[in-house]
């Protein structure tokens, strides 16, 4: 139950005390899975295995010291695949600010002979449908098979595609 009073400058709202045995109702229950996809600078195969071997963890830390869940992240030496679930207030290109700015610039600071190291500005984010959390793991577990028969480029124009997201292959690509 919502009580208004008058202000002048409009209506202030105050919440009545929820009766004893009811739920809260400002709390929100939110599931938002969402497989996010991005590159290198001009797909520059920066990602060795063995900075592979700490990126990955570093990008779970910086997931996870922002409230995000990264079920798995995976890829191969020119991009990444994460899978995530975001807290209800996160935006995703807040998410993807924190993850790619947080681990270039610890890239930067940890490994002095990776100074040219980038990420591509842009990148995807699909939403998954919990029934597919599964399948998505496991094609992110598969990428270094995958990317034996596909290019990059190939594989986000494909997922580009399955989502229905309209595109421009001219400003695609930095």
């Amino acid at each position: 139950m919502r009580v208004a009073r008058q202000f002048t400058a409009g209506l202030a709202f105050e919440v009545a005390p929820v009766p004893k045995g009811r739920l809260n109702p400002p709390m929100s229950y939110v599931c938002s899975y969402m497989h996010c996809v991005f590159s290198t600078k001009d797909r520059r195969p920066f990602i060795t295995p063995q900075l592979r071997t700490r990126l990955w963890p570093y990008l779970g830390g910086i997931a996870r010291e922002n409230g995000i869940t990264a079920l798995i992240i995976g890829g191969v030496e020119d991009h990444v695949h994460l899978l995530q679930s975001l807290p209800a207030t996160m935006p995703i290109a807040k998410a993807m600010q924190l993850i790619k700015g947080g681990s270039s610039k610890w890239v930067h600071d940890t490994f002095p002979d990776q100074r040219l190291f980038a990420w591509q500005t842009k990148y995807g984010a699909f939403s998954v449908s919990i029934s597919q959390v599964d399948r998505i793991v496991a094609y992110i577990k598969n990428q270094e098979t995958h990317h034996r028969k596909m290019t990059f480029q190939e594989e986000f124009i494909a997922l580009l595609k399955k989502h229905r997201i309209e595109y421009d292959e001219r400003y695609l690509w930095e």
